[in-house]
């Protein structure tokens, strides 16, 4: 199979349960999936579990897969799913954050077209994981407050809440390492 195949030639090939289609259906789409999934971890390990199972039950639910509309969608919305589900099997340990509706003016979208990927990456990562989820679905998947109220079992005010801290957080630590790297510049500038 040295030949350039179709997405539905790769699809069918895996319904028919051909390993060599699904083995090229993971090679195609896994490192795109396990950015997604890391942006919802802290870890690359607990990224790399999640998207084990999302390409489990991508494989078990292929079948119900239309053909219309974007099959890296499709997947997307799978990995994000799973995402969400090993943030709720692990929600107990973290304190949901319920505060009145606040809406934020901060750009971190200025800010942030002065790093790299994964510096924000990092960033992300490293936020309250209450705070991550929502920010991750708002920024990243395009949902709205009212859908990750109803996806998180949270109150819509507390979505909106969790971002303008998010986007906070997320501006401090931009700043401070912008900061750091113009030190740097200028105590290297003078050597």
């Amino acid at each position: 199979m040295s030949q350039k195949i179709s997405e539905e030639e790769l699809i069918d090939g895996c319904l028919s349960g051909t390993w060599a289609f699904q083995q090229m259906l993971y090679k195609q789409y896994a490192s795109k999936m396990l950015t997604v999934c890391m942006r919802y971890t802290h870890s690359r390990f607990e990224a790399e579990d999640i998207l084990q199972e999302g390409f489990i039950l991508v494989f078990e639910k292929l079948a119900q897969f239309k053909k219309q509309g974007s099959f890296e969608g499709w997947i997307r919305k799978i990995m994000v799913n799973k995402a969400i589900e090993h943030y709720r099997k692990s929600a107990a340990v973290y304190p949901v954050i319920d505060v009145a509706d606040v809406e934020n003016v901060i750009s971190v979208e200025d800010v942030t077209s002065q790093i790299n990927a994964n510096e924000l990456l990092k960033m992300i990562q490293e936020l309250p994981p209450m705070y991550k989820m929502v920010f991750n679905l708002y920024a990243f998947e395009g949902m709205t407050h009212k859908e990750i109220a109803e996806k998180l079992g949270i109150a819509e005010g507390t979505s909106k809440s969790n971002l303008s801290d998010a986007r906070t957080l997320l501006k401090k630590k931009i700043t401070r390492n912008i900061l750091i790297a113009e030190l740097y510049d200028e105590r290297k500038a003078y050597k």
